[in-house]
């Protein structure tokens, strides 16, 4: 039996069939265009998937069902997308709309649980009884996995980590409060962090390596002038860190879970971040003589968002 994981994202739609272990057969993807009507981006989530099958010499009949992740809120009993910002939606009949195209069992979840959940399966968690995933890129998102499934809670949000409250009356967020885990631990932060330091020293190195244009200030430039040594960028990384550190400890004080995995555009520093942040959690552990979780990177890569997707679909009715 096999399964379709279709990863919708503001930009691309990435739909492919994947088998029980995980193993992702035959990929399609296009444009998402999501300025359109909802129904035509769903007509392009059927046809992606009809065409991952075609690539792989597949039916629909040898399909189990269908996984989607989405920049958003679900809601699996009615199979409604109850909130999906990057695309402006707002209780949308997303399986319903699916099942003209494709008479499958269609299950829905958040895009950063749905690649955590595919790290449990057949990634750097697999095998663990709990898993905490957390995304760094543009925002911050969270994935909680407990006994082999995703773990959102009874509306939905329990998996929305990028929205705990790091400092109140803090920086104001895209999601209308202020002081957001995602407002300190995103790439977006970083990059806004490296700017404040560049306003104060224009002649440092990162603004150097941007051309002079602090617009052109990435994250990938930061934490490769940390690993170099850079005494500013390495300020930041620091500073960065620190705030990572902290968000991690809440989610060891409320879950204590058995691995916490990075994923995102930033955990591409790799090891060089893993071990700025595990120096740094014990200063805020509450109980200093007890373990703490290993942190971990992502294993998946692009596809992450494709594998889980799937296996909620192989998941079926038992996830809903």
């Amino acid at each position: 039996m096999y399964f379709i994981g279709i990863d919708l994202g503001g930009t691309q739609i990435k739909a492919g069939v994947v088998d029980e272990a995980g193993k992702v057969l035959a990929k399609a993807e296009t444009a998402t265009l999501a300025d359109r009507p909802y129904q035509d981006v769903v007509r392009d989530m059927a046809a992606c998937s009809l065409k991952a099958l075609e690539e792989g010499n597949l039916t629909v009949d040898s399909v189990g069902g269908i996984g989607i992740g989405i920049p958003g809120i679900a809601d699996n009993v009615t199979g409604r997308v109850v909130f999906c910002t990057n695309l402006g939606w707002h209780d949308i009949p997303l399986r319903n709309e699916l099942n003209k195209y494709l008479q499958l069992p269609v299950v829905i979840d958040n895009d950063a649980t749905v690649a955590g959940f595919a790290e449990s399966v057949c990634g750097v968690s697999r095998g663990l009884h709990s898993s905490v995933f957390l995304t760094l890129g543009t925002g911050v998102g969270g994935g909680i996995v407990i006994d082999g499934k995703p773990w959102t809670g009874a509306h939905g949000v329990a998996s929305e980590i990028g929205h705990l409250t790091m400092e109140v009356d803090g920086i104001p967020c895209t999601c209308g409060k202020s002081g957001c885990v995602e407002r300190y631990c995103s790439a977006t932060a970083l990059i806004r962090m490296a700017g404040e330091v560049c306003l104060m020293h224009p002649d440092c190195a990162i603004m150097r390596q941007a051309g002079g244009n602090p617009k052109k200030i990435t994250g990938r430039i930061v934490m490769d002038l940390a690993k170099e040594g850079d005494e500013f960028a390495l300020r930041i990384f620091h500073r960065y860190t620190k705030y990572l550190a902290i968000a991690i400890n809440t989610i060891i004080s409320f879950l204590d879970p058995e691995m916490v995995v990075l994923g995102g555009g930033i955990s591409h520093t790799g090891k060089f971040l893993i071990d700025g942040i595990v120096d740094k959690i014990p200063r805020y552990l509450m109980y200093k003589s007890m373990p703490f979780p290993p942190i971990a990177l992502a294993s998946l890569g692009n596809d992450a968002g494709i594998i889980g997707a799937a296996m909620l679909g192989r998941l079926g009715t038992d996830y809903v």
